[in-house]
């Protein structure tokens, strides 16, 4: 990957909208929901504390993860679509 995320900030790849409902029914592009797990594809170091320590994320590579729906900024990088946000975004691992 080509993006090395700063500070405590992490890239997250948003997986893909549900096709169908749980009752068959193919939903259109604009009925879809906007995901809200994703698998983190690259983290940063951690961010700096008061004392100027390094304090290291809880989350790391390959996590899969649940967020706010509206969190983050979109970016697309060659052709994917990825998330970046704060640790502090994250709601769980799952």
């Amino acid at each position: 990957m080509k993006i090395k995320p700063l500070a405590d900030r992490v890239v997250i790849k948003p997986s893909p909208a549900e096709e169908k409902t749980k009752g068959g029914i193919i939903l259109p592009d604009t009925a879809k929901e906007k995901p809200v797990v994703g698998e983190v594809v690259a983290a940063g170091p951690g961010r700096k504390g008061d004392d100027g320590k390094l304090i290291g994320l809880d989350i790391k590579v390959g996590d899969k993860v649940l967020y706010g729906k509206y969190s983050g900024t979109e970016v697309t990088l060659d052709g994917h679509e990825y998330l970046i946000m704060r640790e502090s975004d994250i709601f769980a691992v799952v």
